[in-house]
């Protein structure tokens, strides 16, 4: 299939069912990104207060569509991409990654979750070359953060934080996240 083809399928189903579901196209498959859950949304937003705080001058897009067409010409939609104040205004639904700063993941309960967010997104991510991929592993009850992006391999660094450590976002970011409340955010 090609890209073009993907995208007018994405386009159809996201209209078809009132943006009910919403589709990526990730190592030549079409994936079903599921619709998230109330703890899945406190995340993304507990990370953009952080971001807020600490860092006013960087925005957290939620739902937008990335190009990573370096691996198997690609379309992800992270659950968040951090970038600078107004970074993709005037981008389409899928937006080159050129200037992001980081993608937030946050596992679903489901049987793609694996595949999808702790195998194949850090290839596409990496490849990319976004600097940064930050992980929020609820099966695991651990943070993790990829950094150092390797075309064809992905990341060249894994850091992992258990549920209730800190981790720092590194510079360019400067951002130290206090993980203890994404312990009420499992099951």
């Amino acid at each position: 299939m090609s890209v073009e083809e993907f995208e007018r399928i994405a386009a159809f189903a996201a209209k078809e069912t009132d943006d009910a579901v919403r589709l990526e196209f990730i190592n030549g498959r079409i994936g079903v990104k599921k619709v998230a859950d109330g703890d899945h949304n406190t995340i993304v937003t507990w990370l953009m207060r952080r971001c807020m705080q600490t860092r006013p001058d960087l925005d957290l897009y939620q739902g937008q569509g990335l190009r990573v067409e370096k691996y198997r010409d690609g379309r992800a939609r992270p659950d968040a991409v951090l970038v600078p104040e107004e970074h993709f205004a005037g981008h389409g639904e899928w937006a080159d990654p050129t200037g992001v700063l980081l993608v937030l993941e946050v596992t679903s309960y489901d049987s793609d979750t694996d595949r999808r967010d702790r195998q194949e997104k850090p290839v596409a991510y990496g490849a990319a070359g976004i600097p940064y991929y930050l992980l929020v592993d609820r099966d695991a009850c651990a943070v993790k953060l990829y950094s150092d992006p390797n075309p064809g391999v992905g990341y060249g660094n894994c850091r992992t934080a258990p549920f209730g450590a800190t981790l720092l976002l590194p510079e360019p970011l400067g951002i130290e996240l206090d993980t203890e409340k994404l312990k009420g955010y499992v099951d």
